[in-house]
């Protein structure tokens, strides 16, 4: 067996309220905190699933350079463009990383400004 991906981990400036937008984004529920500094969410099931967790670590200054790390996401009970309006609602904004308008994809950041894209395909919720 290869390796997969058990876990993400963004730096913010706001854990708490990264891991409620998050949450809600992707139906997760908070698995693990210590304080305001660390919040780690993940699917009801918990750890080992077939989905990572995230974790979100409270980082009071950005790291110098751009991060490469970004989440990509798939709408699963919903069309993109139903998805989109929603992450909007939510507190997310579109992103320009040089998009050419073509992509099958919307590149958005979420309220700290961490770069994520909507991906077109829609996914089983398992």
């Amino acid at each position: 067996m290869a390796c997969r991906i058990s876990e993400l981990v963004l730096g913010c400036r706001d854990p708490e309220a990264l891991a409620r937008f998050w949450c809600e984004v992707l139906d997760f529920v908070v698995l693990d905190r210590e304080d305001n500094e660390y919040f780690e969410i993940g699917p009801r099931e918990g750890f080992g699933g077939p989905q990572p967790t995230i974790i979100l670590s409270r980082r009071d200054e950005p790291e110098p350079g751009k991060s490469r790390l970004h989440i990509d996401v798939n709408a699963t009970d919903r069309d993109q463009d139903a998805e989109l309006e929603r992450l909007l609602k939510l507190g997310a904004r579109p992103a320009d990383i040089g998009q050419t308008g073509e992509e099958q994809w919307h590149v958005l950041a979420d309220p700290e400004g961490n770069e994520f894209c909507l991906l077109k395909a829609r996914l089983s919720p398992l």
